[in-house]
This record gives C-alpha cells, sequence and structure tokens, in this order.
C-alpha cells in the first residue's frame, strides 16, 4: 500500500503560532477541521494509523511512533489516554511479533527482510544474557529494543513474563512522550 507522505502543521487556536510540523501520512491526520461526525471517522482512522504506525515500529519497518503519537496528541482527535493505549498496545504486539521470530531464528535469520542483523543479534543476545529478563525494560529504545526482543525469543523467554515486561516499556515510553508534548516536563 503506498501512501504520500506530506508535511503536517499544526496551529494554536488561542494564538495562531505554530505548535510544530510534522511529515506524516495522510491518511492518519487530515480531518482536523472536519465537522462533529467526521471527526468521529477521524479519530477512528486516526487511532487505526496510530496502532499501525505503533506496530510497524516495533518489527521489520523503520518508523516513528513517537512522532506520529504527539501529532495526534495535538491535534487533539482522541483523549490522551486512549492514544497512549492505541500506541502501546501496537508497540507491544510489534515486539510480540520479533519473540516470536526469535522464536524461529533458525529458520528465518539468513531471509532479506529479517529485521535484525546477525551482529545487532549477537549484541543483543549477550546482553540479554548478562542481565536477564530485565534487560526487556529497555525494549523501547532505539537500535537495542528490537533486538532485545528477537533476543528474548531466541533465548526462549517464557511469554507471559516477556509480555509484562515489554507491555510496560513501551508504555512508559509512550506516558513520556505524552507528557513532553503536553508540556508536563
Amino acid at each position: 500500500m503506498y501512501c504520500k507522505s506530506e508535511t503536517l502543521s499544526l496551529i494554536d487556536p488561542n494564538d495562531g503560532q505554530g505548535l510544530a510540523a510534522f511529515q506524516y501520512s495522510p491518511t492518519v491526520l487530515t480531518l482536523s477541521d472536519a465537522s462533529r461526525t467526521d471527526s468521529r471517522v477521524s479519530g477512528i482512522g486516526s487511532l487505526t494509523g496510530l496502532f499501525l504506525l505503533s506496530f510497524l515500529a516495533a518489527t521489520i519497518l523503520p518508523a516513528q511512533s513517537e512522532l506520529g503519537l504527539a501529532g495526534l496528541i495535538a491535534a487533539d482527535l482522541a483523549p490522551v489516554w486512549l492514544l497512549i493505549a492505541v500506541a502501546s498496545l501496537g508497540n507491544t504486539l510489534g515486539s510480540v511479533v520479533n519473540w516470536l521470530l526469535g522464536r524461529g531464528v533458525d529458520r528465518f535469520s539468513s531471509r532479506r527482510w529479517f529485521p535484525v542483523t546477525p551482529q545487532q543479534l549477537d549484541r543483543a543476545s549477550n546482553w540479554y544474557r548478562g542481565y536477564g529478563k530485565w534487560s526487556l525494560l529497555m525494549s523501547w529504545a532505539p537500535v537495542i529494543g528490537d533486538p532485545l526482543t528477537l533476543a528474548a525469543g531466541v533465548l526462549r523467554e517464557p511469554f507471559w513474563s516477556f509480555l509484562a515486561l515489554v507491555a510496560i516499556a513501551k508504555t512508559v515510553r509512550y506516558l513520556i512522550v505524552a507528557a513532553i508534548t503536553l508540556g508536563i516536563f
């Protein structure tokens, strides 16, 4: 599926000053001027887009789910708690895909589409062996997060402990992004 990327400028309605400009898919943030009925449809589309963006950001494609979350918070198309929940769910489920790939790493690691290089996997596996399951609290981090979730699958971390730790890490990251976006800190 092809979506043309566009620049989205967010303007503060109180003073007309620009809040931010984002590169974003037009299917996610398009109806901020819409009527009440269209706004509900836009909100559902925005939530779906945020879920997919967050899911993909945790798997194969490099995507900026934090920027998507911040843009939707600024656009005020849905309650902040709901946006955080959708982003956290999508990103956590994307990490579950990595865990499943890790379980079958022997079959998939030589494939072109495999999301992690052998060097990244070795580094993440060593980190994981050194710090154990608690290293999954770093699964939110750029560069090492995705390989850590893959290493957890390779090293046979039980699913429920994996899910709990990754969900905590991903949710805390999105809470921080929301707090920064809202100017809380």
